[in-house]
C-alpha cells in the first residue's frame, strides 16, 4: 500500500511539476496597479447576509467580469449559473455544495479530470492536463470548484471554445449537458435577462384582476375520470366567460394551442424553471405568441370553457381558469399544489395596490 501511494504521489507531482507555469491564467479585469479589480473575496463574501437587491448586484458584476474575459454576454452567463441553481433545487442531495454566489455545480471527476489520481487536485496545469473544466477564474493559481470566479471562468472556458455566436452557443449547450431540454431552459432565460437587461425578475401577479368575480380553494388531487382516472394538477378559478387571464410571473410563452384535455391552453416558463400552465381559455391575446416575452399582469387570454373534446368544444363545464404549475428536474417534470402561491400572490397584490392608494 505504501509504495502504491508513493507511486501516485510522485507521479502527481511529477505531472503538476512539469507543467507548472505551462498553463496561462486568465486575464481578469484590472487596475493601475495591474491587480485584478474583483477578487475573490469580494465575490464570494457578497452572499452573507445581504439583501436580494445586493445579491443580484454582485452577481451582475460576476458576469460582466467574466463576459470581460471570454466574450460572452453577461445574460448568457446569467442564464446558464440559473438553470444550474434551478437543478440543484430540484436534486439538492446530489448536488450539495457550501452556500455560494454563483448555482453552477460541476462533480469532481469533471473538474479535475476523469483519469486524473488526485481526488483533491486543485493544480490548473495538472488539471487541464487530464483534460479537466476546473481553472483558475481569480489568478490565485488555484483552481477551486467552490470558488465562484473558478467556477464561472470554468463553465465559460467550456463554452467559449465553441464560438461567441447563438449557433456556437446552442451547440455548445448541448456538448456539455447532452439534453435538449436544458439547452432550451438557458436559451429562455437567457431571452428574459437580455429583454429586461436585468436580474431581479421573480415577481408574481394573480391570475385573475383583483376586485372581478372569481372563486377557488385547493382542488389539486382530487380524481377526474375524463379520459381516464387521474388526479387534478391544478387549482381550478371559476369566474365570467371573458374575464381576462393575466401572466403570474416574468416568463417566455412555450406553449400555446388545442389539447384535448385543456383545450385552448398556453404555457409560460419561468426564471425558477416552472411551467405555468393556464387551460379552458376561450381565446388568447393577440401579442401572446411562442417564444414572446411576458411580465405579471400581462394579460394572455380569457376564461371559458373549453376541452374534453376535439378543437374547438365548449360548453362541457362552467367557466374557468385551470392554473396549474410544473418543475422541471432537467429530464421530467411533476405538478405541485398552486394554492399556497396563488393565495401568496394575491395578499402580496393586495398589499401592494392598498399601500399605493395611501
Amino acid at each position: 500500500m505504501q509504495d502504491r501511494f508513493t507511486t501516485r504521489f510522485t507521479y502527481t507531482f511529477w505531472i503538476k511539476t512539469i507543467l507548472a507555469g505551462t498553463l496561462l491564467l486568465p486575464l481578469l479585469p484590472v487596475d493601475v496597479h495591474g491587480k485584478p479589480s474583483i477578487t475573490t473575496s469580494q465575490v464570494q463574501n457578497q452572499g452573507a447576509e445581504q439583501k436580494p437587491a445586493e445579491i443580484f448586484a454582485a452577481r451582475r458584476h460576476l458576469y460582466e467580469s467574466i463576459g470581460q474575459i471570454t466574450g460572452i454576454p453577461w445574460y448568457r452567463l446569467a442564464a446558464i449559473d440559473q438553470y444550474e441553481r434551478t437543478i440543484t433545487r430540484a436534486h439538492p442531495k446530489d448536488r450539495k455544495h457550501p452556500e455560494r454566489l454563483t448555482g453552477i455545480y460541476m462533480t469532481s471527476p469533471a473538474w479535475k479530470g476523469w483519469l486524473n489520481p488526485d481526488e483533491t487536485d486543485q493544480h490548473p496545469a495538472s488539471i487541464l492536463f487530464f483534460n479537466g473544466y476546473g481553472r483558475d477564474g481569480s489568478g490565485d493559481g488555484i483552481a477551486d470548484p467552490n470558488n465562484d470566479l473558478d467556477l464561472l471562468y470554468s463553465f465559460a472556458s467550456v463554452i467559449q471554445k465553441y464560438g461567441n455566436r447563438q449557433e456556437d452557443f446552442n451547440i455548445a449547450l448541448w456538448e456539455y449537458y447532452h439534453n435538449s431540454r436544458s439547452v432550451q431552459r438557458i436559451q429562455q432565460f437567457a431571452k428574459l435577462y437580455e429583454h429586461f437587461d436585468n436580474l431581479d425578475l421573480f415577481g408574481h401577479a394573480f391570475p385573475v384582476p383583483l376586485g372581478s368575480n372569481y372563486s377557488y380553494r385547493s382542488t389539486w388531487g382530487t380524481k377526474r375520470s375524463w379520459g381516464g382516472y387521474r388526479i387534478h394538477e391544478g387549482t381550478d378559478i371559476f369566474a365570467p366567460h371573458g374575464l381576462p387571464v393575466r401572466s403570474t410571473c416574468y416568463g417566455v410563452v412555450e406553449i400555446k394551442g388545442w389539447n384535448p384535455f385543456g383545450g385552448w391552453r398556453i404555457g409560460i416558463r419561468d426564471l425558477n424553471n416552472h411551467y405555468h400552465y393556464y387551460a379552458h381559455l376561450s381565446g388568447f391575446d393577440k401579442n401572446a405568441h411562442i417564444g414572446e416575452v411576458v411580465t405579471p399582469g400581462q394579460v394572455v387570454g380569457w376564461v371559458g370553457s373549453s376541452g374534453y373534446g376535439k378543437p374547438g368544444t365548449q360548453g362541457k363545464f362552467p367557466p374557468h381558469l385551470h392554473y396549474g404549475i410544473y418543475r422541471d428536474s432537467g429530464l421530467t417534470e411533476w405538478s405541485f399544489d398552486p394554492y399556497p402561491s396563488l393565495s401568496h400572490w394575491e395578499r402580496e397584490e393586495r398589499k401592494q395596490k392598498k399601500n399605493k392608494s395611501k
